[in-house]
C-alpha cells in the first residue's frame, strides 16, 4: 500500500553548505535529494574537491554561489544567507573558525533558529595533522581503522574508498534532521557536531569494544578475515566467492553442502560454534573448506549453496556494478547532464520514502553558476525566550519498535536511542542469534521477547503499536506479510505509523527474495576486488554496507518523523544493502567521459604513491600524505635526491629508510616542520588513552561477567542543547517485557498468562562473557 504523495519531505528547508571536501557536501546532498533548497557557498577558487570525480555526485541538486568571505561585500552577503537559513553545514575545525562569521558558537548565538551542522576532519576543536585538511587516509590512521584491517602481514592497510567520510556524512544528515525535529517542538536550533572521529566510531563500533588488559585481536589472518565460515574461497576455475555463514544455522548448512561432515561434532570444536574462530582451529577449518571448494567451479558452488540455504555471492567488478540487473531494477542508477562533465552516470539514492520520495533533478553546478541569480532567503524570525537545555537527545518522546536482527536493524535502533528515542528491541523468546556477539549494536534499547505468531501475544503487541511512532525491521521480503506486520496491517492499528525496512537486495529485481549479508554485497559490488587489486580480494573489517544501511535507516526514520510532525502523514520507507553498496562507492562508481580510473589497491595496500602511503618508523607506523607540489620539498628533506627525475619507487625507498631511523613522534615532528601532513597509525587502545577523545565522551567503561573492565563506544555525536547523557547498555532477552507492556496498558494478569503460555519471556539484564569480533 502506498500513501498519497505530499511533496518532498524537506520542501521549504533552507540549507547553506559552506563545507568543502567529501563529508560535508555529501551530507548536504542527502538533504537536497529530499527537497531542501541547498546553496553551496564557495570561495572564488572553488571547493578544492571540484577536481575529484565524486564532486559530480556529492553536489548534485545544489546551487553554487561564489563569494570572498574576506571582503566586506562577501561577509555581508554570507550574513544575509545565514539569517534566512535553517541549516548551515561547516567543515573547518573550531580553532580555524574562531572570530569568523562561521564560528559555530557565534552562529548559534546570532541565529538561534539555526541548526549548525559542524563536520570537521577530526575532533570538533582541532586536527592533529599539518594543514588540517579533510583526509580519509590520515583519519583512518589516526583513529585506528587502518590498523584493524585484516591482512597478510598485520600492518596497516590503506582503504581505496573513503568509507569513514561517507558514514560521517550519512550520520550527520540524520543528526541534522533530528535537530530540525527538535526545532519544530522547541523553536530553537543548536550546534550538531559530527566530526571525523564520530564517523570512525559509528563506522567501527563493533571493533571498538576493547578489553585493555587483553592483547588485541591479531590482524595477520589474511585479507579474508579470521572467520573460516565468513570469508572468500576459490572454485576449481580460480574464480572467487564469498561465503557468509556467520551464524550456526548457515554454518551447518555449508558443511552439509560442501560434504565435509559435521564439524561441530569434531572434538576440537566440541559443539561450540565460536571455537571455529580460535587460532588453533581456524587454519585447519579454512584449509578443509578451501580444499572442498577447489573441487567444483565457483558458479556451481554458488548454486548449491543457494539451494542449501547458505548465503554466498560472487566476487564482482566494481566498474560493472551500476549495470547490474539488481541495481537497475531498484532504480539505483541515475544519469544527469553535467555542465562541466557532460553525461554523468552515478548511484541513485538508496532510501525510498513512499509518500515523500526523493528527486535527483539537477547536476552539480558550475563554480558560481548561481552567484548572480541566487538571492538570500528572507530572514527567519528569532524564537522568544532562552533556548531550553535537556539531558535527552533531540528525539526524546518518540517511541520506536525495532524488529531488526543481526546487525543493520539493531544498530539503527541503537543510533536512534543515542538521539533520545525510546527504542524497544522486539525479538522472539529465544533471542536474536547475533545478540551476544553483536551486543554493542543493541545498546540503548529496551528488550521485549515475544512470539508474534501467537494471537494473544500479538494483541499485546498491538497495544504497544498503537502508541508507537515508528517501526523498524530488516526482514526478508514476505516475512512481515506472514506475520501481518506489513504496512497495510500496521495502518489498521496505527494510521500514522512510520515504518522503515532494511532490505538485502531491494524490493524489486531477480534477487530481491534472496537473503543478503554485508560481505556478500561487498563481494558482488566490487569492493573486495578493488581493495585487493592484483592480489587476493579483501573483506573490509568494517561492515561497510551494514553500517551504511543502519545510518540511512536512521535518516529515513528521522525524515518520516519530520514529515509526520508537519503534515500528519505516516509512510512506509525502505533502504537496502544493494543500494548502500553503490552509494558507499559513489566517488568511485561515477562515470563520465575523461575521468581517471578509480584507485585500486593491492596486497596489504600501503597507499598509491611514495608521498601518499604508510611507512614504518622505528617504533610503529605512520601515514604520510604530502600535497601536490611537495616532491621537491621531500627531496630536499632527504638531501641527496634529484626531485624532477627520481622514480617513485626510489623516492619511497629513500623516505622509508629515513623514517625507519626515527621514532613515530620524531618522524611526525620532522615532517610537520617541512609542512608535510602525516599521522601516526594508532590502535583502539591508543584512542582510549587520548585526552582529546576522553573529553568527547567517546567511550564508556563497563564490566564482563567475571568483572573485567572493558570499554565500549559511548557518544556518537554532540548536540549543544539536547545532548543525550545516559550511559547505555544492551538489554537482556526480554529484560523489559513486563515494563513495556504495562506502559502500553496490558494488565499484569494478561502478562502472566502470556509468560505461562511461553509466548512472552521476562528476562534478566545482559552482561557479556567476552568481547567477540567475528571479522
Amino acid at each position: 500500500m502506498v500513501v498519497a504523495a505530499v511533496g518532498m519531505v524537506l520542501d521549504g528547508v533552507r540549507v547553506l553548505d559552506v563545507s568543502t571536501g567529501i563529508a560535508g557536501p555529501y551530507a548536504a546532498m542527502l538533504l537536497a535529494d529530499f527537497g531542501a533548497d541547498v546553496v553551496k557557498i564557495e570561495p572564488p577558487a572553488g571547493d578544492p574537491a571540484r577536481s575529484l570525480p565524486g564532486f559530480a555526485v556529492w553536489n548534485r541538486n545544489k546551487r553554487s554561489v561564489a563569494l570572498d568571505e574576506r571582503s566586506e561585500s562577501g561577509r555581508r552577503r554570507l550574513d544575509e544567507f545565514l539569517a534566512g537559513a535553517d541549516v548551515c553545514i561547516v567543515s573547518q575545525p573550531q580553532t580555524a573558525l574562531v572570530g569568523s562569521l562561521l564560528d559555530p558558537t557565534r552562529l548559534s548565538a546570532t541565529y538561534p533558529h539555526l541548526v549548525c551542522t559542524h563536520m570537521p576532519p577530526y575532533t570538533p576543536t582541532d586536527v592533529p595533522w599539518h594543514g588540517g585538511a579533510e583526509s580519509h587516509a590520515l583519519l583512518s590512521a589516526q583513529a585506528g581503522p587502518a590498523c584493524r584491517q585484516a591482512s597478510f602481514d598485520g600492518g596497516p592497510v590503506d582503504m581505496v574508498f573513503p568509507v569513514l567520510l561517507y558514514v560521517q556524512a550519512q550520520w550527520a544528515a540524520a543528526a541534522t534532521v533530528a535537530a530540525l525535529i527538535d526545532r519544530q517542538r522547541s523553536g530553537f536550533g543548536q550546534v550538531v557536531s559530527v566530526s571525523g572521529i564520530h564517523g570512525v566510531v559509528v563506522s567501527s563500533v563493533g571493533q571498538l569494544c576493547l578489553v585493555p588488559t587483553e592483547p588485541g585481536l591479531p590482524t595477520d589472518v589474511g585479507p579474508g578475515g579470521r572467520h573460516p565460515c565468513y570469508t572468500t574461497y576459490q572454485g576449481s576455475d580460480g574464480r572467487w566467492l564469498f561465503m557468509a555463514a556467520l551464524i550456526p544455522k548457515f554454518q551447518a548448512n555449508a558443511f552439509r553442502v560442501l560434504g565435509v561432515g559435521d564439524l561441530f561434532a569434531d572434538e576440537r570444536i566440541r559443539g561450540v560454534p565460536s571455537r571455529l574462530v580460535l587460532p588453533e582451529n581456524r587454519g585447519w577449518v579454512r584449509q578443509l573448506l578451501s580444499d572442498a571448494f577447489r573441487t567444483r567451479p565457483r558458479d556451481e558452488w554458488l548454486s548449491l549453496l543457494e539451494q542449501g540455504d547458505c548465503p554466498a555471492g560472487p566476487l564482482g567488478d566494481r566498474d560493472c556494478w551500476l549495470d547490474h540487473p539488481q541495481v537497475l531494477a531498484n532504480g539505483l542508477r541515475t544519469e544527469l547532464e553535467d555542465p562541466d562533465r557532460g553525461p554523468v552516470v552515478m548511484p541513485g539514492l538508496p532510501l525510498v520514502l513512499t509518500a515523500t520520495p526523493a528527486s535527483i533533478a539537477r547536476a552539480a553546478p558550475r563554480l558560481g553558476q548561481h552567484t548572480n541569480t541566487a538571492t538570500p532567503w528572507p530572514a527567519r524570525p528569532s524564537p522568544d525566550g532562552a533556548p531550553p537545555l535537556t539531558s535527552r537527545g533531540p528525539l526524546a518522546g518518540f517511541s520506536i519498535l525495532n524488529l531488526g536482527t543481526i546487525l543493520a536493524g539493531p544498530y539503527a535502533g541503537a543510533l536512534l536511542a543515542e538521539m533520545g528515542a525510546d527504542v524497544i528491541k522486539v525479538e522472539g523468546p529465544d533471542g536474536d542469534p547475533f545478540r551476544e556477539a553483536g551486543f554493542v549494536y543493541n545498546r540503548g534499547q529496551r528488550g521485549l521477547a515475544i512470539d508474534l505468531r501467537s494471537k494473544a501475544a500479538r494483541d499485546a503487541f498491538d497495544a504497544m503499536l498503537r502508541r508507537a511512532d515508528a517501526l523498524l525491521d530488516n526482514s526478508g521480503l514476505g516475512v512481515l506479510e506472514r506475520l501481518q506486520l506489513d504496512y497495510p496491517s500496521l495502518m489498521r492499528v496505527n494510521p500514522t505509523i512510520v515504518t522503515m525496512s532494511i532490505r538485502g537486495f531491494g524490493e524489486r529485481g531477480p534477487m530481491a527474495s534472496r537473503p543478503a549479508f554485508d560481505p556478500v554485497l561487498q563481494a558482488m559490488s566490487g569492493m573486495m576486488t578493488a581493495q585487493g587489486g592484483d592480489s587476493d580480494p579483501v573483506l573490509f573489517t568494517i561492515p561497510v554496507n551494514d553500517i551504511a544501511a543502519g545510518t540511512l535507516a536512521v535518516l529515513g526514520v528521522c525524515l518520516g518523523l519530520f514529515c509526520r510532525t508537519t503534515t500528519g502523514v505516516g509512510q512506509r520507507m525502505w533502504t537496502s544493502l544493494v543500494g548502500c553498496s553503490a552509494m558507499m562507492q559513489s566517488g568511485e562508481l561515477v562515470r563520465f567521459a575523461g575521468r581517471l580510473p578509480a584507485q585500486r589497491g593491492g596486497r596489504d595496500f600501503r597507499g598509491p604513491t611514495a608521498l601518499d602511503r604508510f611507512y614504518q618508523a622505528g617504533d610503529g607506523w605512520l601515514r604520510v600524505q604530502a600535497p601536490d607540489g611537495a616532491r621537491s620539498r621531500v627531496a630536499d628533506l632527504l638531501g641527496s635526491l634529484d626531485a624532477p627525475v627520481i622514480e617513485d619507487a626510489e623516492l619511497a625507498a629513500a623516505l622509508g629508510e629515513a623514517l625507519a631511523s626515527k621514532s613515530v613522534a620524531e618522524a611526525l615532528a620532522w615532517l610537520s616542520a617541512a609542512a608535510i601532513p602525516a599521522a601516526a597509525a594508532r590502535t583502539g587502545v591508543d584512542l582510549i588513552a587520548d585526552p582529546a577523545l576522553t573529553e568527547l565522551e567517546l567511550f564508556a567503561t563497563d564490566h564482563l561477567k567475571d568483572g573485567t573492565p572493558y570499554y565500549v563506544p559511548n557518544r556518537y555525536a554532540r548536540f549543544s542543547r539536547t545532548q543525550e547523557q545516559t550511559t547505555f547498555r544492551a538489554p537482556g532477552i526480554g529484560e523489559h517485557s513486563r515494563e513495556v507492556l504495562a506502559e502500553a496498558g496490558v494488565s499484569t494478569d494478561e502478562i502472566d498468562v502470556l509468560i505461562d503460555a511461553g509466548v512472552l519471556k521476562q528476562g534478566q539484564p545482559f552482561v557479556p562473557a567476552a568481547i567477540q569480533n567475528y571479522r
